[in-house]
């Protein structure tokens, strides 16, 4: 946290543009890559390789920007923490339209490159509205409840915390790929919608990730000061026993 603070606001958002450009461009061009080379592949082998992909995309870029930055790259995340104190509001602002700015970016990057299959990027549902939007809403939980372990409880951690998070994003893809493309990230949908020009109930993705994350954030912080109070109230039992061993020597003897 040290070093996170020194680093200047430019520093910060330069590490979350190319932390962002890095993560969207490597989670969406799995799903490309399959279209373009694999689209008679059986749906299993085309899962694995997205969800390996994309958990390794953010691996990679919460190791090498999280002690810059805090490697948000996901409005949701920037949101969730603001709201429980965790980050400045002040910042809000500007980690969230480089974010955006990033996933377009990237997103043109793909369609210069893999144009015309820059469809099969896009996170559209293959359920009902309804199922969408708690299938998003429960993986984006699941993950922040990980990342604000992470974030908060580093020094229990170190620098697993990478590979926590994207084993995190790779066990939601295995569970929402099918259904929602398991986005969990307003920028991951919102980039490659917009130059493809397709925005097919893109409100759930907005919507469902923030509310998921604010709940798997303030879940997590509840469940962090319970444990606070049981660890106090267990470390008090050492001390009592002592006293009632040293007060009588028979019963410590037994």
């Amino acid at each position: 946290m040290g070093n996170l603070e020194k680093s200047s606001l430019t520093k910060k958002l330069g590490a979350e543009f190319v932390g962002t450009f890095i993560l969207i461009f490597g989670a969406t061009a799995a799903p490309i890559v399959n279209q373009k080379y694999y689209s008679g592949s059986v749906v299993e082998s085309t899962l694995i390789g997205n969800a390996v992909c994309a958990g390794l995309a953010v691996m990679i870029v919460v190791i090498s920007t999280g002690h810059i930055s805090g490697a948000h790259l996901n409005p949701s995340i920037t949101i969730a923490f603001a709201t429980l104190r965790k980050f400045p509001w002040v910042q809000v602002p500007a980690y969230i339209a480089v974010q955006v700015i990033a996933s377009i970016s990237a997103s043109y990057v793909l369609k210069l490159v893999y144009h015309p299959f820059l469809s099969g990027g896009l996170t559209v549902p293959n359920v009902s509205i309804p199922q969408a939007f708690f299938i998003e809403f429960i993986i984006t939980f699941n993950l922040l409840f990980v990342v604000t372990a992470v974030a908060t409880d580093t020094e229990t951690i170190g620098n697993l915390g990478g590979i926590a998070i994207g084993a995190t994003v790779m066990l939601n893809i295995f569970i929402a790929g099918p259904g929602t493309g398991g986005s969990m990230n307003p920028v991951r949908t919102l980039g490659p919608a917009v130059v493809v020009g397709n925005y097919n109930q893109i409100w759930i993705y907005l919507v469902a990730p923030t509310t998921g994350a604010l709940l798997g954030t303030a879940t997590y912080s509840i469940v962090k000061l319970k444990e606070d109070v049981l660890s106090d109230n267990f470390d008090a039992l050492p001390t009592a026993n002592c006293q009632i061993s040293s007060g009588d020597n028979s019963q410590s003897s037994l």
